[in-house]
């Protein structure tokens, strides 16, 4: 076996202990160098007591483990909206956005997928908060679990799963709600995220509130820029508003709408944007709706969506036993539970394993399936 390695291996297998320091600590690199100039750390209180002074007045500051569900320890280091952060980056609902559809079905490597997407409004969320003097702890938790309630297929999954659902399925609450809910996230938490949405009401917080524009602000931009990649449209198709106000590259448009938030906040102390930049992108989202969203392509593709996830809810329904929730704590068909663990568990697949399960479990027709799969299809399917 030792003669199979590599001189790759051999110097991977080297560092396999790190360096031992000078000072009784073992290094990463053998020339390392790094430190703070202090041995004074900021710890949780310290950090905490900064953001008194360094927030804006309105901003949510951190306090202890937070409020939430059950009861916690608070962290030593960590502000509780740190602490929700770093769950939602590791939990497995936010990974499988990896998998699901942003606006194309198994896009290519140059498009975005809900996970990208997560990441981009954080990044236009952050930038906004952190000029406002806002907790940028708690605005990039809000930002990295607001789409975690998404089911496969994008909003189509909403349309799917609305029928099983009493009030029917909204992404933003059912991630709040129930997807996130074992996280046992912080209240203000959870209520930027069941509530980023415009149709749901305002947010609690002004982290919420800056949330919910950067969600807007980059899925607009975003799918503008994956839909000319795609072909479906090209810059000079964007009306005239928009081009004149916001340019035609997604860097020039990021940097008129969140230079618009900034600019209304900066005047008003309250979180918007001002008149003329919200006209634009109005008027952009209107198009990218018109042309992208609507396009027959999209409408077939979400008629798609709708028809294989409701038969895998429905062949769930009748054998519950084929689910994992099922086999670690059993209940039986036909019941409230069944029906919202059998919602959770599809809601929760990824696009292409809803494909899987359908073509295995039920033997959906391969060519009833959502355009853009270039999975393998069963023989005869």
């Amino acid at each position: 076996m030792d003669d199979e390695r590599t001189e790759r291996d051999d110097i991977w297998v080297s560092t396999m202990g790190g360096n031992a320091g000078g000072d009784g600590i073992t290094l990463a690199h053998a020339d390392s160098w790094a430190g703070i100039g202090t041995t004074d750390l900021a710890d949780r209180h310290d950090r905490e007591g900064h953001h008194v002074v360094e927030l804006a007045p309105l901003a949510t500051r951190a306090t202890g483990a937070g409020i939430r569900a059950i009861t916690e320890e608070a962290d030593p280091f960590r502000t509780c909206f740190e602490r929700d952060r770093d769950r939602i980056l590791h939990a497995s609902a936010f990974r499988r956005l990896a998998g699901k559809t942003q606006v194309f079905v198994f896009p290519d490597d140059h498009q975005r997928t809900r996970l990208t997407h997560a990441l981009e409004v954080a990044q236009v969320a952050v930038s906004v908060a952190r000029v406002l003097r806002l907790n940028v702890a708690l605005t990039e938790a809000i930002a990295l679990g607001h789409d975690c309630g998404h089911g496969p297929g994008g909003h189509a999954s909403e349309d799917a799963l609305s029928p099983y659902v009493d009030g029917g399925y909204d992404h933003a609450v059912w991630g709040a709600d129930a997807v996130l809910s074992p996280l046992n996230l912080c209240d203000e938490t959870l209520d930027g995220i069941r509530n980023h949405s415009w149709s749901r009401p305002a947010p609690r917080t002004p982290e919420g509130e800056i949330v919910s524009w950067a969600d807007r602000i980059a899925y607009v931009c975003h799918d503008f820029e994956d839909a000319v990649y795609a072909g479906v449209v090209v810059p000079a198709d964007l009306p005239a508003l928009v081009r004149e106000r916001c340019g035609t590259t997604r860097r020039e448009q990021l940097s008129a709408f969140i230079n618009g938030m900034i600019a209304a906040t900066a005047r008003t102390g309250r979180i918007g944007m001002v008149p003329d930049t919200a006209e634009a992108l109005a008027e952009f989202r209107r198009f990218n709706y018109e042309r992208i969203y609507q396009r027959p392509e999209s409408r077939a593709q979400a008629t798609a969506v709708i028809d294989m996830l409701r038969a895998l809810v429905d062949h769930y329904l009748v054998h519950p036993e084929s689910i994992p929730a099922h086999a670690e704590d059993p209940f039986d068909a036909g019941t409230e539970r069944a029906v919202r663990e059998v919602v959770t568990y599809v809601g929760g697949m990824t696009d292409r394993y809803a494909c899987e399960q359908a073509v295995r479990l039920i033997g959906y027709p391969g060519s009833r399936l959502p355009r853009g799969i270039d999975m393998m299809v069963a023989p005869g399917h």
